[in-house]
């Protein structure tokens, strides 16, 4: 049961275009317990039909800007084989703290940029 709860809550986050790795990772590793190799690579075998369904959502609703999708996607691809060859070479421990530190600057980022928006609007 646990497992679809942190599916749904993943997948309501990953609609919204946040990210449903941000939720899914860190609750798999928390309350599954698999290797973080593992929980990461099952967020990204999960991204797939997420990324379908949100897709379709957004195309029918013309919010996607497609002259600004190649580039970012061929940039992405790119990154993602990088990526994916650090991973595998670090240790489970390791691919643990660097995804925290991600977590953790992404976060930080986010509360300095709201904040920034929210004294613009003043």
């Amino acid at each position: 049961m646990i497992l679809y709860i942190i599916g749904v809550a993943a997948g309501i986050i990953s609609g919204m275009g946040i990210g449903g790795g941000t939720i899914l990772i860190p609750a798999l590793v928390l309350l599954v317990k698999p290797g973080q190799h593992i929980a990461q690579s099952v967020n990204l075998i999960f991204f797939i039909p997420t990324a379908i369904i949100a897709l379709i959502i957004h195309i029918k609703n013309k919010s996607i800007d497609f002259r600004m999708t190649l580039p970012i996607a061929g940039a992405g691809l790119f990154g993602a084989f990088i990526g994916s060859r650090f991973a595998v070479s670090l240790s489970s421990d390791a691919l643990k703290k660097w995804f925290g530190v991600f977590l953790l600057i992404m976060g930080c980022y986010e509360m300095i940029r709201k904040g920034k928006k929210d004294s613009k609007k003043r």
